[in-house]
């Protein structure tokens, strides 16, 4: 059996579509098998929420009297690119400002930057623009000094070229004897403690594990309003090792989403402070995949315990891109509060919140129940999407290929 999206939309204008969360399905399945839950369900919604640094924001300020071309901006202090146009400018959500010690006294505490601009634009928060410019006949101001709101800006609009990690490395610190600050919080010596960022079961792209639903112009719950997938996002990598069930054993896809921030919330766009690192920009984003026939069915039902991740060590390995792991472990044992490496049982962290997916993928359940959000048939495929077949089919035709030093799987994070 099969379905259209033009036949699920339908069902959801007259309010008549089954749509039940990741969570949900995972029951479903359980208790009716795939066949019969692709009969019964029309959509499956899922959800994450944790730090993304390759976030950030597209402002337009609005012409100045007299007008002016701005050269380089500022934002609560916070430096602002402005090299696109005479007023518009991208926040990026790493960016800390120029007076920040950052590690000079280490580790830093990093308390303000790029992400909580955009997390103070969001909650309606007068934010201070200060500009420089040349000069010229037809932009002649030089210098600017106001407030601005999101209310009164022309545009801003949240432009991340890289979200939702399809899966993510467990970070440890296993060869020094110091703790080591790093964007997956402080790592103990002597493998103390593991840290992990990842919804699991409920993050979007393991619950399409080959993007054959989730692509470009796929529409999403973003930052609490909505917004759409407008590219692959940067460092995508499809060719990850994968499970029988198709979850890759790495971080594989990557989205590039955008979406309008008037509409967004600050229940969902968070800026971090992350000791001895910096700054980022905490995301929450929902995708609603429609059950198009059994296969997909199968794959929204994805459990924790059927997804591995790599366990990396952050004292050497990862900074010095070795491209190697300690193991993989499942994402059931991780939430558990433990894991065991090489032997030790080792405390488990998340910095991600899944209580925040689960809310998200019920939000997202609303509207498409109340008849208010479709979903969108990708007008392009993101790089390595099919069916499962089609791709162990082009996996084994396709001539073997030597490593590029960049696609470890360490080498294509941060």
């Amino acid at each position: 059996m099969t379905k259209t999206y033009e036949e699920i939309n339908e069902k959801i204008r007259k309010k008549k579509a089954v749509v039940v969360t990741a969570e949900e399905m995972i029951e479903i399945v359980g208790d009716s098998g795939a066949k019969a839950a692709a009969r019964k369900v029309d959509v499956v919604t899922t959800g994450t929420f944790g730090p993304m640094c390759s976030s950030g924001a597209v402002l337009n300020v609005g012409h100045t009297t007299p007008r002016m071309k701005i050269q380089r901006a500022w934002l609560n202090g916070v430096s602002a690119y402005a090299g696109i146009a005479a007023v518009d400018l991208y926040i990026g959500a790493a960016e800390i400002p120029a007076g920040d010690p950052a590690n000079s006294v280490f580790p830093g505490e990093f308390p303000y930057g790029g992400g909580h601009v955009i997390e103070d634009l969001v909650r309606g928060r007068d934010v201070l623009l200060e500009a420089e410019a040349y000069g010229t006949d037809c932009y002649p101001r030089k210098k600017l000094q106001t407030l601005i709101n999101i209310r009164d800006l022309n545009d801003a609009c949240l432009l991340n070229p890289r979200n939702a990690y399809q899966n993510y490395n467990v970070g440890v610190n296993a060869q020094s004897s110091r703790p080591v600050y790093t964007y997956m919080g402080v790592l103990r010596p002597r493998m103390t403690n593991a840290t992990y960022s990842s919804a699991g079961q409920l993050s979007p792209l393991l619950n399409d594990p080959y993007y054959r639903t989730i692509g470009i112009g796929t529409r999403i719950f973003l930052g609490g309003g909505v917004g759409h997938v407008y590219l692959w996002g940067t460092q995508h990598s499809p060719d990850e090792e994968r499970t029988q069930g198709g979850v890759p054993t790495g971080g594989a896809g990557t989205l590039a989403v955008t979406g309008d921030m008037k509409g967004m919330s600050a229940d969902y766009l968070r800026g971090v402070s992350i000791t001895g690192y910096g700054v980022s920009l905490a995301v929450g984003i929902g995708v609603p995949i429609p059950v198009l026939d059994e296969e997909m069915a199968r794959f929204t039902s994805v459990r924790d315990r059927d997804i591995f991740a790599p366990v990396v060590d952050y004292s050497k390995d990862y900074a010095n891109n070795a491209g190697r792991n300690l193991g993989l472990v499942s994402y059931g044992e991780l939430k558990s509060g433990s894991i065991e490496i090489k032997g030790r049982r080792v405390r488990t962290a998340s910095l991600s919140s899944y209580a925040k997916a689960r809310e998200i993928a019920g939000i997202l359940k609303q509207w498409i129940q109340g008849g208010d959000f479709e979903v969108a048939r990708p007008v392009a495929k993101l790089p390595g999407a099919g069916s499962e077949r089609e791709m162990r089919l082009l996996k084994e035709r396709a001539p073997e290929r030597p490593l590029r030093p960049s696609a470890s799987p360490e080498g294509r994070k941060k």
